[in-house]
């Protein structure tokens, strides 16, 4: 709400918010607008691409059009490296991956049933996953003090917990690449998790939107690799599952493309039949099909996207260090996990929310509070820098620094003195207007009101 009533706007309200708390990658779209030029066919709404309107218009198969269908099979398989082969037969659409998720969630569980969730994790899953399903998600409580890594002993701890309470737990639900961490879970760690939900006969969920936003080592390994290797062979495939989509790895939020990927034959069934209530237009497919099937573009795309993601990360972060402030170490993502503990005045998820409230009021970003995703210790935020161009970050850096330094000059300054400093210091920025912030959330809440439908 801060960001929506007061957006910046280089001449009508140069003193607005930036927008920081949104998880959108603009940095690669000139390649697709470049493809687009050069294919005009791709469209029908083109005169080049007039001739195929009718039956693109009139096509209302739920499967999807095999060419799309065949299409991002073959991208998933190039944004995991090539190690992997993807059935299109088990493409599964959805409307984006917030439907993709629901979808599986529907097919695997009823009310009241659970699934555990290693956190902190993307606050909008309590929207996601359990409002419209009745399902409940138990957090697997990760600590800063082994970089907020899933450990075997966290995972068993929270199932037991869940039988001692008599809860029925599904499954477990993995973001990898992880948002908000910007981690990837290594293969060792992925068996790990594999063979646990085996032996409980529980699902395993495996959100990969963030596949092809890897931009450093180690490389993004993807649970459907790890069911390839040979002493794997034993796992049953039916309790394994991946939620895929374009919005992250391609930037194509808007296009709404979800996709359900499962091992388990009746999972996809079900889910098919389900996708009628969120089809992605055969508009979109028939484009999108021609554009992924290009693939010496593709192939181009991913290399250009990890090099600009990297040039981004290293710029962003060692303007952060410029003023000592740390974020865990990450290799993707679009957005850092920034570390500002030192800046609380006690370690209280009360003191996050005043210094969280003083960073979008008076420094003009939005962050994300680490509160709202589930994390257990206060004092950390997760901030994007993926969703504007260069200049716009140094300007965001400028005024991230200048408040630090405010904040670090001691107790000679009244808090209104410090205010008074900032907003006299305040520096200007150019950023488009958005109207929609996946995560302007308050520390207190869930990011979405309680459904009605759910109690």
């Amino acid at each position: 709400k801060a960001y929506d009533s007061d957006p910046f706007h280089p001449l009508k309200n140069p003193n607005g918010v930036i927008q920081m708390g949104l998880a959108e990658n603009q940095l690669c779209l000139d390649l697709i607008e470049d493809w687009i030029k050069r294919n005009p066919k791709a469209s029908i709404c083109s005169n080049e691409g007039i001739k195929s309107f009718r039956a693109i218009a009139n096509f209302q198969d739920y499967h999807g059009l095999p060419e799309f269908r065949r299409a991002i099979a073959k991208f998933m398989e190039k944004t995991r490296g090539g190690r992997v082969r993807f059935d299109p037969e088990r493409v599964v659409m959805a409307g984006g991956a917030t439907g993709a998720n629901e979808t599986i969630i529907f097919c695997l569980a009823d009310p009241g049933d659970a699934f555990l969730v290693p956190s902190p994790y993307y606050p909008a899953f309590n929207r996601d996953l359990r409002w419209r399903t009745g399902v409940q998600l138990l957090p697997i409580h990760c600590e800063s003090s082994n970089n907020f890594k899933i450990t075997s002993k966290a995972v068993k701890e929270a199932y037991e917990n869940a039988q001692k309470s008599n809860i029925k737990v599904r499954g477990l639900i993995l973001t990898n690449p992880s948002n908000p961490l910007g981690t990837t879970l290594d293969k060792y760690t992925l068996k790990s998790l594999l063979s646990f939900t085996n032996q409980h006969n529980i699902h395993l969920v495996c959100d990969e939107i963030y596949a092809a936003t890897v931009f450093d080592t180690p490389q993004f390994v993807s649970i459907a690799e790890v069911l390839d290797e040979k002493e794997m062979t034993y796992c049953n495939k039916d309790l394994v599952h991946i939620v895929y989509s374009l919005s992250k790895d391609m930037g194509l939020p808007g296009f709404r493309i979800g996709i359900v990927y499962s091992f388990n034959d009746d999972v996809v069934n079900c889910a098919r039949k389900m996708s009628s209530f969120g089809l992605v237009s055969t508009q979109t497919q028939y484009f999108l099909a021609a554009m992924l099937s290009d693939e010496k573009f593709v192939d181009n795309f991913l290399t250009e996207s990890a090099i600009r993601l990297a040039k981004r990360h290293k710029h962003f972060t060692n303007g952060l260090e410029e003023v000592g402030i740390k974020c865990l170490k990450n290799n993707a993502g679009l957005f850092c996990w920034m570390d500002l503990r030192p800046l609380l005045r006690e370690s209280t998820f009360d003191s996050e929310m005043s210094l969280w409230r003083v960073i979008i009021n008076d420094v003009k970003l939005n962050v994300s509070p680490g509160s709202s995703f589930e994390c257990q210790e206060p004092g950390w935020f997760r901030v994007c820098f993926a969703n504007m161009d260069d200049g716009t970050v140094d300007i965001a850096l400028a005024r991230i620094r200048r408040f630090v330094r405010v904040e670090k000059s001691g107790d000679e300054s009244s808090a209104m003195e410090k205010k008074q400093q900032w907003k006299k210091n305040n520096l200007r920025l150019s950023f488009s207007k958005r109207m929609y912030d996946e995560s302007v959330l308050s520390p207190l809440s869930s990011p979405i009101p309680p459904s009605p439908l759910v109690r």
